[in-house]
């Protein structure tokens, strides 16, 4: 609907809307601020990604799942998912100026490539919910030290390339990386 609006730079969705559509902003590289109203659920796949310049963002704990590559490259630098989100799709952070995170519990898995190439971002706290942790999820970041939760299974290949960690806890649970 309004991919690649160059001059776009601020967006108030309306009540009512339940789900941000795939690619929807993509593109919007003059977005700046977004604010999301209680209510919706879902932010789709490629919503926002490619907007460079969107540095605040506002989304409702009523948000369930943010989709692959849903703020991809985008320059936020401090993002709190919202405490509704269960599931985060691969890459969906990927390429962004974050340098915080806060993951929710009830979030049960951190996808492929979700905060790959973020290098700033050097400070992260696993929830007890999670329980797997996809293929290069933090690929590239500037985490130093993480402790992995006694509920993760799986930690997927190159999940921790290029990171400078100097300390990693991984629990007995882990019975596949």
């Amino acid at each position: 609907a309004f991919e690649s609006c160059t001059s776009l730079t601020s967006i108030e969705i309306p009540i009512g809307i339940t789900r941000i559509e795939e690619g929807v902003f993509e593109g919007c590289e003059k977005l700046k601020n977004v604010k999301i109203p209680d209510g919706v659920t879902e932010i789709a796949s490629w919503a926002f990604s490619g907007c460079s310049n969107l540095s605040s963002i506002e989304i409702p704990d009523s948000v369930t799942e943010i989709g692959k590559c849903a703020f991809k490259g985008c320059d936020i630098t401090s993002f709190i998912i919202p405490k509704g989100v269960t599931k985060i799709g691969d890459g969906a952070f990927s390429s962004c100026g974050l340098t915080s995170i806060t993951i929710p519990e009830g979030v049960t898995a951190i996808g492929k490539d979700t905060f790959y190439w973020c290098p700033r971002l050097n400070n992260i706290t696993i929830p007890n919910s999670v329980k797997e942790i996809g293929i290069g999820a933090f690929y590239n970041t500037g985490i130093t030290s993480i402790d992995i939760p006694s509920s993760v299974k799986r930690i997927g290949a190159q999940a921790f390339v290029k990171c400078p960690l100097t300390k990693i806890i991984i629990p007995d649970s882990v019975n596949e990386i």
